[in-house]
Formats: structure tokens, C-alpha cells, sequence
């Protein structure tokens, strides 16, 4: 009953955004909708609009879909399970971190020193998907690291029941606190690993046009997924408690790959799928070639990849610390919040409700912007202006808060709602369209690598800046933590702005696309 969420909400609460969702195509073919008319697509996708397709007359228009967008259609739905799922773990986990009984409430240092972890996860995590990729390509890898993290999610929430049931602790310390910070840490680390392989194959089906129109509702339909998610948090921890919810992302995630493997299906039966693709079909021509390439990648090492890939493509360097400076304003705010939290909300069960809402909160604003403000700006406006735009309606919140003397949950909440609905929304847009007309590496490892350990390594360079300053000079007030936000922000800033110079116009980008895929 929980994994129909999404389709049902999406179906019943937006209508018209889930018609507009429904009408990817590709290569300029041409869509047509009527208000009111029927769909006519396979059995899967009437479902989702609430029912058996009806007989329409000859006057009425026929609601078409074309494969490429079938297959983007599976691969949302997939990408919004995974986030119904995620919306579950994340208040879980909170919840854990910051509770006196199986977390660090009085330790303001524990969150950084934690975060600063994620890193060097990321990169494992990364160094394994890599493999995976290179022997298996992109449909079993994402296929093996979703089965691989969903399971890994159970385990640890049968783990956390088993110990919370038992009391179990170790030289005095409850045997929670060493199951808690590793759980937030995986948390933190597994969803970018797999959302970066959703978007690389969207990104792989669409051109730079219909990336530009259709990138935002479809990553609406994350947020339906993810707003329905966190508003059910409440009622779920009282009925299943925490280690109960935290199973339910296990189980999200295990289903979406029935969609991912239908997406994949349908590219590769009607010959677009991603491992098909120009670029990949001229590396795969000689065996004796790509085995030679892959032992020569194995030398040259990741990092020593990833270097030469951004100096070949500089718009990927610039995307690169441009996530870096976000994630550690990112970081610095999750600071604030999280210390604000555990002194407001002493109640595990109430705080994790509330972390709940207030992302549901997050995620029905940013769906809001995705399907009703988005796809029309980019009619009038070029992706550049507004990576520049991003950074300052940020600051202004941040300077806000750095104002206060002892800021609220309320005022910290309110920054950290306005970059999360940025990023959900507009950014998160901005970011994929930027890998649409790039080449296969671009799209796939340069994705990974930017995504997965980009991110994360913006957060532990951070952390770990944060912890050196708290050894030094003592924990830091609420306000003297805006005051870094402060400055981390005008970094995001300057950063945007130079990423923003790089980045093609649309019309650049699709004649790039045109060029690079002629036969």
C-alpha cells in the first residue's frame, strides 16, 4: 500500500502536471494532448491515471507516447520510489542521531566529525560502482547497487529492532551509539550513488530541448514521492516505530528496480538505450581496444581519470566546485539545524515526525516551482542566468539568520528550506542539463564522480574544517555558525558564477547534441 503513494498522488493532487510528465519524447517528434482525452498507452501507465482507459470519439486527439518516453516514464517512477523511500530514512535517521538514548544530542561536534566520514564512503561506494560499470555496464550496475543498498537497509533496521528490544551495550555505552552514526553515515552516501544513474540515463535519452522542458516535472515527480513520504513519517513511526520505517526504505528501493529494468528494456529493445549510444557503440567496435583501455584506466587510477576528464571537458571541473562550495554551505546548515533541533524537540518520535513534515513541506514547494514556474521559465530565460540567480536568493535568507542573536528552529529552518527547495528544484535542473550534450564518459563516470563523491566531499571537507575549529577554539553559538554560513554562501556564489560562464545556451547545447549523434 505504501509504494502506490506516488502514482495515486501524482494521478489525483496534479493531474495536469502528470499529462505533461507522460508527454516525453524525443528527436522532435511531435506530442498532442487533448484536455480531457484518454489515455491510450499500455495498461501500466493508465493505471497511473486513476483507471481503464474509455473509448473516445474520432473528434477527440489521441494521447501519444513515444518509446524514449515510456522509458523516461519508467525510470521516473523508479527515481521517485527511491525517493519515497529516502524521505522515510532521512527523519529516521535524525531522529537517531539526535536522541539521548542512541545518539549525540550534547556533543555539538559529533555531527561534523560524523560527516566528515561521508567522504571517504562515497568514494568506496564510488571505487565499487566503477567496477561494476566497466565489467557489466550501466543497467546491471544500476541494477546491482540498488539490490545491494536496499538489502543493506533492511539489515540494519532488523539490526536497530534486535538492539533497541535487547539494551545491549558495550563497556557502558548503549550498542545504539555505534549503530547510529554509521546508519546516518550510509544514509547520507547510498541516494546520490543512485539517483546519479536515473538522471545519466534520462540524460542519455533526451535531447538538450526536451531536457530543458521536461527535467523539472519530472523531478516533480521526486518531490510528490518524497512530500508523500515525509508527511507519512509520523503516522508510520507510531505504528511500525523507527526501526519499522527505516525498512520501508528497504523495500521502496527494492521495487524500483521492476521500473528501472522495464526503462532499460525499452531502450534496448528499440536500440537507444545508453550502452547503444554513439559514443559507446564507437568504444565497443574492437575488443582487443576496450580491453586495453580498461587496463589502462586501471592504472591511471580514478583520481588520475577524473583529472584528465576535466581538463577534456571544463564545464565539468567548474560543476565540480561549484557542488563543492554548495554542499559545504549545505553542511554548515544542517549544523545549525540539527544543534537547533535536539535543544527544541526532545522527543524521538515528535522529532522525527517533525524532520518529516518539514521536508514534505520542502518537497511540495519545490514540486510546486518543478511543474508550475520552471518549464515556463525556461522559455524566456537561459540556464546560465539562473545558476547565478540561485546563490543570491540564498544569502538573502542566510543574512537573515546571521543577524539573529540566538536564532530560532523557526529562522534556521527557514534558510535551510530555501536552499534545499533551490536545489531540489532549479538546481537539480540546472545540474543534469549541464550533462545532456556531453559524451558518454561525461555522462556516466564524469557523473558518478562528480555526483556521488563531488557532493560528499563538499560536506567532509567541511566538517572536517568545522571539527579543526572546534578542537581549537570550543564549540560555536547558533549565531557564530550563521556567520560561516555567511561566508560560505558568497563562495557558493562565486563559484555559480564562474560555472555560470561555461555553460552553453540551449540552442549551443542542442547543436552540440545534433553534432555529436549524427550517424
Amino acid at each position: 500500500m505504501t509504494l502506490s503513494i506516488v502514482p495515486v498522488l501524482a494521478a489525483s493532487s496534479a493531474p495536469s502536471a502528470l499529462n505533461q510528465a507522460l508527454l516525453v519524447g524525443r528527436g522532435g517528434a511531435a506530442i498532442l494532448a487533448a484536455s480531457g482525452a484518454s489515455s491510450l498507452i499500455d495498461p501500466a501507465i493508465t493505471a497511473l491515471r486513476g483507471g481503464e482507459s474509455k473509448k473516445v470519439s474520432k473528434s477527440e486527439k489521441k494521447l501519444q507516447i513515444t518509446k524514449e518516453g515510456k522509458s523516461v516514464l519508467c525510470m521516473a517512477i523508479a527515481m521517485s520510489l527511491h525517493y519515497l523511500g529516502y524521505s522515510f530514512a532521512r527523519p529516521i535517521t535524525v531522529a537517531l542521531f539526535t536522541s539521548a538514548s542512541t545518539g549525540y544530542p550534547g556533543v555539538p561536534g559529533a555531527y561534523p566529525f560524523t560527516m566528515a566520514f561521508v567522504s571517504p564512503l562515497s568514494l568506496i561506494l564510488l571505487m565499487g560502482y566503477g567496477k561494476v560499470l566497466e565489467r557489466d555496464g550501466p543497467r546491471r550496475a544500476l541494477k546491482k547497487t540498488t539490490f545491494l543498498c536496499s538489502i543493506a537497509i533492511l539489515m540494519v533496521s532488523a539490526l536497530v529492532e534486535a538492539t533497541q528490544r535487547s539494551g545491549a551495550a558495550f563497556w557502558g555505552i548503549p550498542a545504539m551509539k555505534f549503530i547510529t552514526g554509521p546508519l546516518y553515515l550510509f544514509r547520507e552516501s547510498y541516494v546520490q550513488l543512485i539517483t546519479s544513474q536515473y538522471w545519466s540515463f534520462m540524460a542519455s535519452v533526451l535531447t538538450p530541448n526536451q531536457s530543458a522542458k521536461w527535467f523539472a516535472p519530472i523531478a516533480g515527480l521526486t518531490s510528490i514521492s518524497s512530500a508523500a513520504g515525509g508527511m507519512a513519517v509520523s503516522g508510520l513511526t507510531k505504528k511500525l516505530k523507527l526501526s519499522g520505517t527505516l525498512a520501508c526504505t528497504g523495500l521502496a528501493l527494492l521495487s524500483s528496480i521492476v521500473a528501472t529494468e522495464k526503462a532499460y528494456s525499452i531502450a534496448e529493445v528499440n536500440g537507444f538505450s545508453p550502452e547503444h549510444g554513439p559514443q559507446k557503440s564507437k568504444k565497443s567496435k574492437g575488443k582487443g581496444r576496450m580491453k586495453a583501455a580498461e587496463k589502462k584506466e586501471e592504472k591511471d587510477g580514478m583520481v588520475d581519470n577524473a583529472r584528465k576528464l576535466f581538463k577534456r571537458v571544463p564545464v565539468l571541473r567548474a560543476l565540480f566546485f561549484e557542488i563543492l562550495a554548495s554542499q559545504g554551505l549545505a553542511t554548515l546548515l544542517n549544523v545549525c539545524f540539527v544543534q537547533s533541533l535536539g535543544k527544541s524537540i526532545p522527543d524521538d518520535t515528535e522529532r522525527a515526525g517533525w524532520v518529516g513534515n518539514f521536508y514534505a513541506l520542502i518537497n511540495l514547494i519545490s514540486m510546486s516551482l518543478q511543474f508550475g514556474v520552471l518549464p515556463l521559465l525556461m522559455q524566456v530565460i537561459e540556464p546560465k542566468d539562473l545558476w547565478r540567480s540561485i546563490p543570491v536568493i540564498s544569502l538573502a535568507c542566510i543574512t537573515f539568520q546571521s543577524l539573529q542573536h540566538d536564532p530560532s528552529l523557526y529562522v534556521v529552518s527557514l534558510s535551510l528550506l530555501v536552499m534545499k527547495v533551490l536545489e531540489y528544484s532549479a538546481r537539480r535542473m540546472l545540474d543534469e542539463m549541464v550533462y545532456v550534450p556531453l559524451d558518454f564518459e561525461s555522462r556516466f563516470v564524469g557523473k558518478e564522480v562528480i555526483g556521488v563523491f563531488g557532493y560528499r566531499f563538499g560536506k567532509s571537507l567541511m566538517s572536517l574544517s568545522l571539527s579543526g575549529l572546534t578542537s581549537a577554539f570550543g564549540n560555536f553559538s547558533l549565531r557564530q555558525l550563521s556567520m560561516f554560513c555567511q561566508l560560505a554562501g558568497l563562495g557558493w556564489a562565486k563559484t555559480a558564477w564562474d560555472l555560470s560562464a561555461l555553460v552553453p545556451t540551449q540552442k549551443e547545447a542542442q547543436d552540440s547534441y545534433n553534432s555529436s549523434h549524427k550517424k
